[in-house]
């Protein structure tokens, strides 16, 4: 049953595709078109089909008009009468420039499939075609296999890989560039982009020779990098031989704002061997028309997300100093998130999809991101087995382990594998720490980790001429609503809990002094723990007043510092982790 798609760019001004399914060699009285509710990497239900509009049917191009039932939100029947052919048009809204989306203007569209292809019920695995009729002096860049210019098309042998294959097609600057000899494209879309091309080429290599140095080789023939600029940043997302990402179109200079473009590429490069290739095996046949569960995201993403940072110290783009700075500020947003007494690993892995992507108002007191939380978890557990291992191993090992095992020979991993593939990479038994730290709560000392390397973890002091006195702290995470401040989260026995504030309070004065969005946290900064206040806000419209004693705030910032004395092993151990010497220094005084 050859099955070909057609995106027509026909009116892009009113962002609104023309498209349509070719089905051949049909048998049966009926055919079922499903749309997927949701997109591999990104775990929540969406209601893609909201531009969906004018959908109909008839027996060929041309042909008789069939008729058309509409079964539930995602899926249409298309009552055969016995044609052998059937033409589906259709059209759909589409304006987001956002990692997972169909967007279509007049210098642009990208399609990832899921959003507007939708797939032959019981035919998802036979190859298909996607045809683009699109302006001529338009370049297409996708990791689909091109069979056709005029107009442009391409093959895919499933729908999985349709939908793995991001199509790109506009004006856009494409660089090219070669480690280990396999051709890498940096696909640039968007004006405004304040990037140096010769340092994006050197850089994006060193990430991939890094990655590939590390997990021991590639599976690849080819890449792309998509980057589309714009001026509302909205993250990565894998495929198996490409990944897409929305970043801010100045996103490149400063060093530190490009250092964050920098993690988000080696973060979804990893995701070619973590999540692509080694994958839980619960997602082995993705159901797009339904939650999929699993314990492992936290491995999936989380230490994605600490391998990426290794990577960019492997590569030399972060310096010790810059690695351990990352750490620590991973390490504060986790401390102070109340919800990580709450909820394990594997509990924020498998509920995903209604906690991570769906945060409300208590989210921080009830949950914890497996994202930050994993990473940590990763971190220790590297410094674990190098320190036990006497530095023979490493969670590069497991990762190895992994690749050759599963991700090499396209098998799933087990939900409860992990630890037993940890455990046979290393030789260590680490069914203790994940039960504290991966099934548990257990809360995590930072410090006593550390010290594998000769470090110590703590709160940074102030500098010695600082002798300015502690601010104020309620322990609220507000937002800018029309310049007033309006709470979103009140934490967990905070002093803002203790004094009765809720989330949608409006706050507007304190003390009787008017208080506007941008001099809130000046405003604390005049009260110092003790004080108390007396705050006028708004209260689901009505006018009230609370008063509340300001507390101590958590400490500004937390470093790993080097201890005086590290022992022959410590050094090792920080050596092999960081990639150079353990150096001395004056080391932290901490709170």
């Amino acid at each position: 049953m050859p099955i070909r798609y057609t995106v027509r760019a026909a009116e892009p001004a009113d962002h609104r595709g023309r498209l349509s399914v070719d089905i051949e060699g049909v048998v049966g009285p009926s055919v079922d078109l499903v749309l997927p509710s949701w997109v591999p990497g990104s775990y929540h239900i969406v209601n893609y089909v909201q531009g969906f509009r004018g959908l109909t049917a008839r027996a060929g191009e041309g042909g008789p008009p069939l008729p058309v039932e509409r079964v539930d939100k995602t899926r249409w029947r298309i009552r055969t009468d016995g044609a052998p052919r059937v033409r589906v048009d259709y059209s759909v809204y589409g304006h987001g420039l956002v990692t997972e989306a169909f967007d279509l203007t007049p210098e642009h569209l990208f399609v990832n499939a899921a959003l507007c292809l939708p797939y032959v019920e019981d035919h998802r695995d036979e190859p298909l075609d996607v045809a683009l009729e699109i302006p001529p002096h338009w370049r297409v860049v996708t990791e689909l296999e091109e069979v056709g210019s005029h107009p442009p098309r391409f093959r895919a042998p499933n729908y999985d890989v349709l939908v793995d294959s991001p199509i790109d097609a506009g004006q856009p600057l494409v660089l090219t560039i070669r480690p280990g000899g396999i051709p890498h494209r940096i696909s640039l879309c968007g004006e405004g982009g304040n990037y140096e091309t010769h340092r994006l080429e050197e850089d994006i290599g060193k990430i991939v020779e890094a990655t590939t140095r590390m997990v021991g080789d590639s599976p690849l023939t080819s890449y792309t990098f998509f980057y589309h600029l714009t001026d509302v940043p909205d993250g990565g997302l894998e495929h198996a031989t490409s990944n897409s990402c929305v970043v801010r179109r100045t996103t490149f200079q400063p060093a530190d704002d490009y250092l964050k473009f920098l993690c988000l590429t080696s973060h979804e490069y990893f995701h070619l061997y973590n999540v692509k290739r080694v994958r839980p095996k619960a997602l082995d046949r993705i159901d797009y028309t339904r939650e999929m569960y699993t314990r492992l995201l936290w491995w999936m993403e989380g230490a994605t997300d600490y391998f990426s940072d290794l990577v960019l110290r492997r590569a030399g783009l972060y310096t010790p100093a810059k690695f351990l700075e990352a750490e620590a500020k991973a390490a504060k947003t986790y401390l102070e998130t109340p919800g990580r007494r709450q909820l394990s690993l594997e509990e924020a892995s498998w509920l995903s999809w209604v906690d991570l992507y769906q945060p409300f108002e208590e989210t921080p007191n009830q949950s914890v991101s497996y994202y930050l939380k994993g990473s940590l978890v990763a971190l220790l557990l590297d410094l674990e087995i190098r320190h036990r291992t006497e530095t023979r191993a490493s969670l590069e090992s497991v990762m190895r382990t992994l690749w050759a095992e599963y991700g090499r020979v396209d098998r799933g991993v087990g939900e409860d594998e992990i630890l037993t593939v940890a455990e046979r990479s290393t030789g260590l038994e680490l069914g203790p720490f994940f039960a504290r730290y991966v099934r548990g709560t257990h809360e995590i000392d930072f410090d006593a980790f550390a010290r594998y390397a000769g470090l110590s973890f703590g709160p940074k002091a102030k500098p010695e001429n600082d002798d300015s006195s502690d601010p104020g702290y309620l322990g609220l995470r507000v937002e800018d609503h029309d310049g007033l401040v309006r709470i979103r989260h009140v934490l967990r026995d905070a002093p803002g809990q203790r004094a009765g504030l809720s989330p949608g309070d409006e706050i507007v004065a304190v003390n009787g002094v008017k208080l506007t969005y941008p001099q809130f946290e000046v405003t604390l900064k005049r009260y110092p723990p003790g004080t108390e206040v007396d705050l006028a806000l708004f209260r689901r419209g009505y006018l009230r007043h609370v008063s509340a004693t300001m507390g101590k705030g958590p400490p500004e910032k937390y470093a790993f510092s080097a201890v005086e004395n590290p022992t022959d092993l410590e050094r090792r151990v920080y050596a092999s982790w960081i990639g150079a010497p353990w150096e001395p220094a004056s080391p932290a005084k901490h709170d």
